[in-house]
């Protein structure tokens, strides 16, 4: 039992690390280039946009190669082990913008760090990803390790977001970045060196690049948790993005206090998943998934209406609740997609599926993209130094009004799939 919590812990942590630099990266980077240095909400689409149809090619290429990799060291610890640094790297000079870049030279360097930070941690998401159905097999073991995972999750989402308004205050974006990226890749590296990956057989077939994409486009279920995930991730992108908006624009505070919005979603979130996980356990994954995609969706109505720091933050607090129950249950479907395409082909290549899966996530880029082009269109608000005549209503419009929307089509993609029993095992749920 000793050795089982161990392995869990050695796993689950790794979230922590991998979701630090990611997270002040896509939350940060709007509010820092946009309303700090003068990127035009135009510009900033435009890198979204970009940015979204290179991360669709690379996600399923990083997975292919990582199942396909055969060292002494395994086949996802190099890609971990190698990755890490370069990420650490990129987010820094992302954040670390030469003062005399102006217009188009400002636009180009955004761009390039944007999507070079951006696609190494892909490399790092496409083996860690793929690391989960292989070391957890039941649902039993995958429900609790995912629950821890999710809770490091939300702990470095309270580091990554809802502190970084207090830290880069005293410190800068810059120094914020050193800080982040070093803690974030000591955590990926620890991850990597102690956990254990199985080792494939003499005999196990090396998956092949045709073979895999036919699979994969053939697999209904693929697609529709595949586009279900994409909706739910670009609603909540789209919420890390524009919260600082609506606390500057649409109830008129200093930027730090959107602190406390993100500490309510993060912190009711880190209380719930364990409700969640037992709640998987006790009424098995589907059902479960689709209410807490409803949950999600619903809990956009109150923020709509807060006027106030008290009202947004109980608000936000149930927006934290529902939050919880889809990470809990988001990554127990991949896992499921993973094991029946195991069982039916006879060749793991969790790494390309997980991915595949991602490169659907990242597609939540064209909707993030849209969204601030609308408000440009809708709103006005051109950039932090040329807001427009409506600031408030165009934040309120960013988080209150897309991100439901988003939620609504993912709940109807969730109802068009369903998995057979499985065989029950020891510990395992029969989901």
């Amino acid at each position: 039992m000793a050795s089982s919590r161990l392995k869990s812990f050695n796993y689950a942590v790794g979230m922590f690390g991998t979701s630090i630099p990611i997270n002040i990266l896509k939350t940060y980077a709007a509010i820092y280039y946009v309303g700090k240095l003068g990127l035009t909400t135009v510009q900033f689409s435009l890198i979204l946009f970009i940015y979204t149809f290179i991360d669709a090619i690379d996600n399923p290429v990083y997975g292919f190669l990582s199942d396909r990799t055969r060292t002494r060291w395994g086949r996802r610890r190099p890609w971990l082990v190698i990755g890490t640094p370069l990420l650490v790297l990129g987010l820094i000079a992302f954040y670390s913008t030469p003062a005399f870049l102006t217009g188009n030279a400002l636009l180009a360097y955004a761009m390039l760090f944007y999507i070079l930070t951006g696609t190494l941690d892909s490399v790092i998401n496409a083996a860690y990803g793929a690391l989960f159905p292989e070391l957890f097999r039941s649902d039993a073991e995958r429900a609790s390790a995912n629950a821890l995972r999710q809770a490091f999750q939300l702990v470095a989402m309270i580091i990554s977001i809802a502190l970084t308004p207090l830290v880069t205050g005293a410190l800068g974006y810059s120094l914020t970045s050193i800080l982040y990226g070093l803690l974030g890749g000591a955590v990926i590296l620890y991850m990597s060196l102690s956990s254990r990956e199985t080792a494939p057989g003499p005999a196990e077939p090396k998956p092949q690049l045709w073979d895999s994409i036919k699979s994969l486009v053939t697999n209904g279920k693929f697609w529709i948790a595949g586009l279900a995930n994409a909706f739910y991730s670009a609603a909540m992108s789209l919420v890390l993005a524009s919260m600082p908006f609506f606390v500057k624009y649409a109830l008129d505070l200093s930027d730090s206090q959107a602190t406390f919005l993100f500490a309510a979603v993060l912190l009711i979130a880190i209380g719930c998943v364990s409700i969640w996980a037992r709640l998987v356990k006790r009424f098995t994954l589907i059902p479960v998934w689709r209410i807490a995609l409803a949950t999600l969706m619903v809990t956009f109505i109150p923020l709509y209406f807060a006027n106030s720091l008290p009202t947004a933050i109980a608000a936000s607090a149930l927006v934290g609740f529902g939050f919880a129950g889809v990470i809990t249950t988001m990554d127990l479907i991949g896992a499921k997609i993973m094991d029946e395409d195991t069982a039916k082909h006879n060749v793991r290549r969790e790494g390309i599926i997980s991915n595949a899966l991602g490169f659907m996530n990242r597609l939540n880029g064209l909707f993030t993209s849209a969204a601030f082009y609308l408000v440009f269109v809708l709103f006005g608000f051109e950039s932090g130094l040329n807001p427009g005549p409506q600031p408030g209503n165009a934040a309120r419009f960013l988080l209150t009004v897309f991100p439901p929307a988003l939620m609504l089509i993912s709940l109807v993609f969730s109802f068009f799939i369903n998995f057979r029993p499985a065989k029950a095992a020891p510990g395992d749920l029969g989901v």
